[in-house]
Order: C-alpha cells, then sequence, then structure tokens
C-alpha cells in the first residue's frame, strides 16, 4: 500500500439516485455557452464552437447542503445544467460512439463569481478563479443513463426563494450532449469519474446570502440548495 506523507485526501463524489452507492468525480469540464439565449445575454456571438473550462473534482456538493457565500465576490451567479457523468473511457470518440460512454446524468448549478470573470475576461487572463472555487459544482444524485435513456430535449430550469430565473429545453442546446462528449474527446483521453456540465440557458443572475436555489431537468432530477453566511 502506498505510504503519504500527509492524509490522503477523500475521493470527492456524488449521489446515487435510489442507491446508497455513490458516483466517484474524477475531473469536472464545463462547457461554456451552449444556448444561444445565453451566448446572447452575455453579448457572445452563438455560432461560436463550444470550448471548455475546468473545476476541481472536490467543488460537488450534494443537493440539499448549504454553500456559503464565496469570498472575494459580489456578484455571485446561478447556472443550471444538464450533467453528463462518464463510465467508460474514451479518446477522440465519435458523435455516434459518445453516448455508449455515457454512465448517467444528473442536474447541476455552476456557480460562478461573475465579477471576477468580468475582470478576467477584460485581461484576456484565465476563469479559473471565477468558477474554480469552492463548493462551486454542486449536482443532484446521478441517474443511470440505462434509466433515463439520453435526453434530447425536456425542460430544464432553476427558480431562487420559488421565483423561476432560468427556463429552458435541452433542444435548445447548440450543441447537443452526443456531440459535447466526442468535441471534449478530442482534447483529453475521457476516463470513467469525469464529468461534463453542458451549459446554461438564458435567465442567470444574482444570488444573495439566505437565498434557496432549486432547480430540474424533465426526465432526470433535481437539485437544492441554500446559500450561507460568508465565512
Amino acid at each position: 500500500m502506498t505510504a503519504f506523507a500527509i492524509p490522503a485526501p477523500a475521493q470527492p463524489s456524488v449521489a446515487i439516485a435510489g442507491s446508497d452507492r455513490r458516483f466517484p468525480v474524477r475531473r469536472i469540464f464545463c462547457v461554456g455557452r451552449n444556448y444561444a439565449a445565453h451566448a446572447r445575454e452575455l453579448g457572445n456571438d452563438e455560432r461560436d464552437p463550444p470550448f471548455f473550462f475546468t473545476k476541481p473534482a472536490d467543488a460537488v456538493a450534494d443537493s440539499g447542503s448549504t454553500i456559503p457565500y464565496p469570498p472575494l465576490t459580489k456578484n455571485l451567479h446561478h447556472e443550471i445544467e444538464l450533467v453528463v457523468a462518464i463510465g467508460k473511457a474514451g479518446f477522440r470518440l465519435t458523435s455516434e460512439a459518445a453516448l455508449s460512454h455515457i454512465w448517467g446524468y444528473g442536474v447541476g448549478v455552476d456557480l460562478t463569481r461573475r465579477d471576477l470573470q468580468e475582470v478576467a475576461k477584460k485581461a484576456a487572463r484565465p476563469w479559473d478563479w471565477s468558477k474554480a472555487f469552492d463548493r462551486s459544482a454542486p449536482c443532484g444524485p446521478v441517474v443511470p443513463a440505462e434509466e433515463t435513456g439520453h435526453p434530447a430535449s425536456g425542460r430544464i430550469w432553476l427558480a431562487v426563494n420559488g421565483t423561476v430565473k432560468q427556463d429552458g429545453d435541452l433542444a435548445e442546446l447548440i450543441w447537443p450532449v452526443a456531440d459535447i462528449v466526442a468535441i471534449c474527446s478530442e482534447a483529453v483521453e475521457l476516463r470513467p469519474g469525469d464529468m461534463i456540465f453542458t451549459g446554461t440557458p438564458a435567465g442567470v443572475g444574482p444570488l444573495a446570502a439566505g437565498d434557496t436555489v432549486t432547480g430540474g431537468v424533465d426526465g432526470i432530477g433535481s437539485i437544492e440548495i441554500a446559500i450561507g453566511a460568508p465565512r
């Protein structure tokens, strides 16, 4: 057994619907601007090819979590997303082959320090500090694809304190799930445990300490988190 100089970190994981088992998280890839209306609301060209950014595996948090309002920001935003959980390794996949590498699907929220992101954009700097912070990738229970199939349409929504803020349909994805998985696999070899947040519909907006966030994707599941006081 390998001896480590310090205690090894715990394996990040998310719940599996209807099971006491958990899905181990290896890496988190996120797709930017994958709904046309969201691309337009941020002033971007909806015809651009997809691009990816990452979050650390331990940015995941379970549905039901209270997430402290993060430091360094005064403009924390919500972004509801369909999440893909990879169960089989694949490199340079075709879109036709990509779906067979998906273990399941979940509902996630890409929390974003929007003010830091705007600074990074203007300075042509990486997005890490705006996207890859503690508990920035809460995710509801993953449902096996053998139970859900591979969704190509269905409502995706998010509400803050009961008021719906984001309301779209998976059919509005510029790049559908199979294409996203295939394109991601051109850059890296996807491995079991990798997760892909597939983009958010229009309506992103600010959150404050004390807010309750709920959301869901038809046929997949739901998520609920609370935003707590700053640490």
